[in-house]
């Protein structure tokens, strides 16, 4: 059976949302709910957040499906507690649908997931962010995060990278777990807070704090800001590589002419190749 493209900013999503109520024992506020690709999450009547994902069956063979769930068991990362949730197959077609309720945001998300303004986020949020970066890079787990969809392997790595910067020795040495969706949309302020757990696991040091840069590149002094805050990680060999991964999905042959990133992006590129070939 082949898998539909579905976006659930437009897909019915009724019949969904009754079976996570249902499965849950709770209310949905559908008038507060956030719609996007691949999920749609509510409020309930309990003070607690429902959030509801669309999972393809060949994703969830490779990597599962309780991201959330078992990110619960970290520590020292300022993130929603877990409480409950729910699985099923749909009757239709080859997906997995997940329910995952956990603790209210203690804020609103920092921005889009690409951001063009700058938040003007305080010291401590740095602060928060880092603690929580480094707790989650120190834990242990056998899970393989995935980014866009496609479980992260050398294979991937390498031939994103090589699809505009062919000549790159895109060999990779150190993996660490990480969020693997890392950008402003999962990420809360004034308050930190991290969140949408459902892709994180093991991934090449620094993809986090690459993705973060990249979503911070139409906005120069953050970009910046996160380079200085992550410096350890992006200066790192696995680091530079990350940076070009994030820099080739930017100007890569889907590159909106119109993506106010794409200079900053070619930019750093051209210097992190140049330092990859003094190492």
């Amino acid at each position: 059976m082949t898998l539909r493209s579905v976006d659930l900013r437009e897909e019915p999503v009724g019949p969904v949302l009754a079976r996570a109520q249902q499965s849950l024992g709770t209310e949905l506020d559908r008038e507060n709910m956030v719609r996007k690709r691949r999920s749609v999450g509510a409020p309930t009547g309990r003070g607690t957040w429902v959030r509801v994902e669309r999972r393809s069956l060949d994703r969830v063979g490779v990597q599962g499906a309780d991201g959330t769930a078992s990110a619960e068991a970290l520590s020292g990362i300022a993130k929603p507690r877990w409480f409950a949730g729910a699985a099923w197959r749909d009757e239709l077609e080859p997906v997995m649908w997940r329910a995952d309720e956990t603790e209210l945001l203690p804020a609103a998300p920092a921005g889009s997931a690409v951001i063009t303004k700058d938040p003007s986020l305080l010291g401590r949020w740095w602060v928060e962010m880092n603690r929580s970066l480094d707790a989650l890079a120190a834990q242990p787990t056998n899970r393989i995060a995935s980014a866009d969809t496609q479980t992260l392997t050398q294979d991937l790595v390498t031939a994103t990278i090589r699809a505009v910067f062919p000549s790159v020795d895109t060999a990779l040495g150190e993996w660490r777990p990480a969020h693997a969706d890392f950008n402003w949309a999962n990420v809360t302020a004034p308050v930190f807070c991290v969140f949408d757990w459902e892709d994180w696991g093991m991934a090449p040091r620094g993809l986090d704090a690459a993705n973060l840069w990249g979503a911070s590149l139409a906005v120069p002094a953050l970009a910046d800001r996160v380079r200085r805050e992550r410096r350890a990680d992006l200066e790192s060999r696995d680091g530079r590589l990350m940076t070009l991964f994030v820099a080739a999905k930017i100007l890569g042959p889907h590159a909106d002419p119109n993506d106010p990133r794409l200079g900053a992006a070619r930019e750093r590129a051209q210097r992190v190749m140049k330092d990859l070939q003094s190492l």
